[in-house]
C-alpha cells in the first residue's frame, strides 16, 4: 500500500510517501516540501501548492492519503494559512476518490515513537530509524510528513479497500497481522486495539 503523508503549511508544505509491506515494514518512495514565499499574494500561494500536491498525486498515485489535523493555536495567522492548504489537500484526493485520515500530532507522535508529546527531534528520529534512513529527513515539514504517512500505513489493515474518502482520525482497527517486523511503537499500538477490542466483546458477554 503506497500512502502520501502531507503536514500542511503555506510557507513549507512537508511532502512524505511510503510504500508499505504485508509485514507492516514502511520504504521511503519520496519526500520533498513544497515552499510558497510569504510576499506573494494568497491566493497564488495557495495555487502554488494545489499544484504542487497534484503533481505528486498523478506522479506517484498513492493508495490513500493522510493528512494533519489542524487545531487551534496562539498563531490565528498560522492555523488560518494551515485550514487552507489543507482544504486543499482534502479536495485534492477527493477529486481522485481516495481515502484521507486526518491525525493530531499527539497520534502521530504516539505512533512512531510511542509517546504522544515527543518532541520534533524524537519524531525525525524515529522516522529514520523504521525508514532505515542515514539522516533525518531535513526540514522538519518532511519528517512530519513521513510520520503521517507512516501513522495513517500502520492503522489500516493491508487489504483493505482503500477507495472513498473518509474523514476523520477514526479508521478500520488493524488486522491480526503477524508482529515480526513491527517496531517498539507499532506492537504497543496493537496491543492496546487488541485488548480494547477484547474488553468490548467481554463486556458485551457479560450484558
Amino acid at each position: 500500500m503506497r500512502v502520501l503523508g502531507i503536514d500542511p503549511g503555506l510557507t513549507r508544505c512537508g511532502i512524505g510517501i511510503v510504500d508499505v509491506s504485508s509485514t507492516r515494514v514502511p520504504v521511503l518512495v519520496h519526500v520533498s516540501v513544497i515552499t510558497t514565499s510569504p510576499e506573494l499574494p494568497l491566493e497564488e500561494r495557495l495555487l502554488l501548492v494545489s499544484r504542487g500536491i497534484e503533481a505528486v498525486l498523478d506522479e506517484h498515485r498513492p493508495d490513500s492519503v493522510a493528512v494533519e489535523r489542524v487545531f487551534a493555536q496562539h498563531n490565528v495567522r498560522t492555523v488560518m494559512g494551515t485550514a487552507q492548504v489543507s482544504g486543499i489537500a482534502l479536495l485534492a484526493a477527493a477529486s481522485r476518490s481516495l481515502t484521507v485520515g486526518l491525525h493530531t500530532p499527539s497520534e502521530v507522535k504516539a505512533a512512531i515513537t510511542g509517546y504522544g508529546q515527543a518532541d520534533k527531534k524524537q519524531v525525525g528520529t524515529m522516522v529514520a530509524k523504521v525508514l532505515r534512513l542515514e539522516s533525518i529527513p531535513k526540514p522538519a515539514d518532511a519528517a512530519d510528513a513521513l510520520a503521517l504517512a507512516i501513522c495513517h500505513a500502520w492503522r489500516i489493515p493491508l487489504g483493505a479497500p482503500v477507495t472513498g474518502a473518509t474523514s476523520g482520525s477514526t479508521l478500520p482497527r488493524a488486522s491480526a497481522a503477524p508482529t515480526a517486523g513491527l517496531t517498539a511503537a507499532q506492537r504497543a499500538w496493537r496491543a492496546a486495539e487488541q485488548g480494547t477490542a477484547g474488553r468490548t466483546a467481554r463486556h458485551k458477554l457479560a450484558r
